[in-house]
């Protein structure tokens, strides 16, 4: 039975024993090897536990052997003829400090004792014929946790580890941070005379001084982990020790060539120099010895990790050895190489694998970045940051991008700080080569990461609208020049966001339109695939471009499969989707987004599947299939109170279209109530706008007109920002109907002869050749209704309607606001 220190090894050998004693009629004998000093006294040892009432766990034979001359003959003789005639079972127990003298035992024993059968417990295997390795791994959660229970309770009664939620999750805390080790647990167990299951959770950085009160009557190196631990450190030689300090240095396990690169240093602080070729034999000698664990990986490769607790304790020997600079520095360059050289495959035929390395490593790259930043070495940290870049985004871990861009940012100056430097032409990135880099490079690898957090904060719309904000914006967007090559590719692209955010529509055509030239000029394959699907977006939004969106999208696609990037093509499909939906085509739009969502999923990128199965809960609004689209709805919201997805938003507008489309209007307007709860601390223009524009819409449903003035005006506010005009020139035109519907509802024939006149004012709005949405057609059929029943005159609403043609937007923004001062809202 093999296991590390604490992992009840002979508890359960015990137990084993006792269990199945029946089937040895000669006895079940127990020989306890801890206290054996000398490896050649083992035998003597054995034979005196056999000897000795005591120590018998079942079984006949004692007082014979008892009897016997134990001054006269060899040991192991003795032994041997006591145990050949007879059918027994011997437990050799704690054999790791004396492994080579019990391995000889056993194979000595075991070739001249034809009925004997040996459980041996212990660290590292004996490595004798026939043996049979039983690993005693460490206790799963729901056992870990009762065993908590019951040494809690026996500790402190009354004590219950679901005694409330707060306990439970500090209780599941110590199980996992103790990695199920019951020694370990029941350590823990005993502090809980003095100390709550919180204050214990929080101090296991500091397990070893924390759990310090075993038992007095076990063995003194299982009366304190750090004993525990000791007694296998003591065990090792140098070149074990080295190793196994070294790979504390690693979060989550490691490759073997990733062993072999960290744990070979050169100049080893305390003279013992590890060979990288030596590393894996040491590695396999420290997994015999239950130190390291070794597992298969999802690639298929073994992989090694430590056991929480020795790793704590081995970054100490670390730190005590001098090594922890050196080591750390050996890890951040090896994982700086691997994100390096994998960023760039995350985009193209190599991006699963690419993803699942991004995966597997992540703590380590993580770890990596800290190391980085510790020693400010802003070289090493901004190549790391870009490399990961693009994984961050497809993973939509926006939080994590974030971060990580403000450190490597904070550790060099401002690259956009007034007046701002135009950037040369740079054929090559920051990351082509190793750091450090020359001058040139380092600032752009400066923009490339601010870029990337430009990206990050888009959702703070009122950042960018102050005069600071545009200036910043404008130095920005003239650092490059439409077409250079860092602009056709992560992270120079995300430099459309500056100029989208200026709201200069014709300026982001042209800089759109050079990128797909310059992509084709450099036969950038992946580079031209972004830039069309980007531009096939942006063109969707006018359905006069709809045949050259839907252009773009196909050869946005084209290039996407042939390449093999399952990201791309989904946004390919996407854009093709929504330009479909422009066309009024939803079954081909409800195709494209179904196909979307499968590319998504191959790569696991949950947002992007979210994001997409809620665009195409729209299309089944359109084609009336309310039902479904609900489910599905319903699906994309709770998975996103889990996980935090960016689609919620999405889908929950949706939902409360679909609702409100059903006449359950209380509930519809709940989730535009969440919408507005969710972006409470941000202000995004075009959610703002769909917030109030469907609160309006659900006001007039309810017959509450002031409302639905007041949050129709509101909406068109919203919707009047460059922004939102660039990605739904639609909405001044929606926001416009309801609040004709809310004047005509007021009652009174100038309000409904205003009504009219907005309803004129607001067809003159809508982009050439829109397609009105369901609830676009039954809120413009419902306001007319209204105000002709108030009018009761055809002519007399006919008249209004032309009139309101000939207006502006101000001056029908002016007309609609002189009815909500007349009648404020409450």
């Amino acid at each position: 039975m093999l296991g590390p220190g604490g992992a009840g090894k002979t508890r359960l050998s015990q137990e084993t024993a006792e269990a199945a004693a029946e089937a040895w009629p000669d006895g079940v004998w127990l020989a306890e090897l801890a206290p054996v000093d000398d490896p050649d006294t083992v035998p003597e040892a054995v034979l005196g536990a056999l000897g000795a009432r005591e120590t018998v766990l079942r079984g006949a034979g004692a007082e014979e052997l008892r009897a016997a001359d134990r001054t006269g003959g060899d040991p192991l003789v003795r032994l041997t003829e006591h145990c050949a005639p007879r059918r027994m079972l011997l437990l050799l127990d704690n054999c790791e400090h004396v492994i080579g003298a019990a391995a000889a035992l056993a194979d000595h024993l075991l070739a001249h004792c034809p009925q004997l059968t040996v459980i041996a417990t212990s660290r590292e295997p004996l490595g004798v014929p026939g043996e049979f390795v039983r690993p005693v791994d460490p206790l799963p959660d729901p056992m870990a946790l009762r065993l908590l229970a019951e040494r809690g309770a026996a500790a402190r009664p009354g004590f219950r580890t679901d005694a409330d939620g707060a306990t439970a999750a500090a209780c599941a805390e110590i199980c996992r941070r103790l990695d199920g080790l019951p020694l370990a647990i029941e350590l823990a167990a005993a502090r809980l005379r003095m100390l709550t299951p919180r204050q214990i959770a929080d101090r296991l950085d500091d397990r070893f001084r924390l759990l310090t009160n075993g038992s007095r009557t076990v063995l003194p190196r299982q009366q304190t982990l750090r004993a525990v631990v000791d007694w296998s450190w003591d065990l090792l030689d140098a070149a074990e020790r080295a190793v196994l300090r070294r790979l504390s240095a690693f979060a989550g396990g490691c490759s073997l060539a990733a062993a072999e690169e960290v744990c070979a240093l050169p100049e080893p602080a305390d003279g013992v120099t590890v060979d990288s070729l030596d590393v894996a034999s040491l590695l396999g000698s420290l997994v015999d010895k239950s130190l390291v664990v070794a597992a298969p990986g999802d690639d298929g490769e073994m992989r090694y990790r430590l056991l929480e607790t020795v790793g704590e304790y081995a970054a100490e020997r670390l730190a005590e050895a001098g090594e922890r600079a050196a080591v750390e520095r050996r890890h951040l360059v090896h994982y700086r190489e691997l994100a390096r050289i994998t960023g760039p495959k995350v985009r193209g035929s190599g991006q699963r694998e690419a993803i699942a390395v991004f995966q597997r490593e992540y703590e380590n790259l993580r770890t990596a970045l800290r190391h980085a930043v510790a020693a400010r070495d802003e070289h090493e940290a901004l190549c790391i940051v870009l490399s990961m870049a693009w994984y961050w985004m497809l993973k939509d871990l926006r939080s994590e991008a974030r971060q990580w861009c403000e450190l490597a940012a904070s550790l060099g100056p401002d690259p956009f700080a007034p007046p701002g430097t135009r950037a040369p032409s740079l054929a090559e990135r920051p990351t082509d080569r190793p750091p450090p880099m020359d001058d040139e490079q380092l600032a752009e690898a400066r923009r490339g990461v601010s870029l990337v957090q430009l990206a990050g904060v888009d959702n703070a719309i009122s950042a960018w609208s102050t005069p600071q904000g545009k200036a910043r914006l404008r130095i920005i967007a003239d650092t490059y020049r439409p077409g250079m090559p860092q602009t056709c590719r992560m992270p120079g692209t995300l430099w459309l966001f500056a100029i989208m955010l200026t709201g200069d529509l014709e300026q982001l055509y042209a800089v759109l339109d050079e990128t797909v030239r310059a992509s084709r000029v450099h036969g950038a394959e992946w580079e031209l695939g972004s830039a069309l699907h980007t531009r096939a977006n942006l063109r969707a939004n006018s359905p006069e471009q709809v045949a050259d969106a839907l252009a773009d999208a196909d050869e946005s696609l084209e290039i996407y499969t042939r390449l093999g990037d399952d990201w791309g093509a989904a946004e390919a499909l996407a854009a093709r989707g929504e330009a479909n939906e422009r066309a009024g085509d939803f079954a081909a739009a409800l195709e494209d987004y179904r196909a979307a969502v499968e590319y998504a999923r191959k790569i696991g990128a949950q947002s992007q599947a979210s994001l997409l199965r809620a665009r195409y809960a729209g299309s089944l609004i359109e084609l009336d299939r309310l039902p479904e689209a609900e489910a599905i709805l319903r699906e994309v919201t709770s998975s996103g109170r889990e996980m935090g997805h960016e689609a919620t938003p999405m889908a929950r507008m949706f939902l409360g279209f679909v609702l409100g489309l059903q006449g359950r209007v209380d509930e519809a307007r709940q989730q535009a109530y969440l919408v507005r709860e969710d972006f409470s601390s941000r202000d995004v223009a075009v959610f703002g706008g769909f917030v109030h524009g469907t609160l309006a819409w659900l006001d007039n449903l309810d017959g509450d007109h002031y409302a639905a003035l007041d949050n129709g005006l509101t909406a068109l506010e919203c919707a009047r920002e460059p922004l939102s005009m660039m990605v739904a020139p639609q909405l001044p035109s929606s926001h416009l109907t309801a609040i004709a519907q809310a004047l005509a509802g007021l009652g009174g024939a100038d309000a409904a002869r205003d009504a009219a006149r907005l309803l004129g004012f607001q067809e003159t709005l809508l982009p050439k050749g829109h397609v009105p949405t369901v609830m676009e057609r039954r809120n413009r059929a419902l306001t007319e209704q209204a105000a002709r029943e108030v009018l009761g005159d055809d002519a007399a609403y006919r008249a209004a309607y032309e009139e309101g043609g000939g207006l502006t937007l101000d001056e029908a923004t002016a007309l609609a606001e002189s009815y909500r001062r007349a009648h404020p809202p409450t």
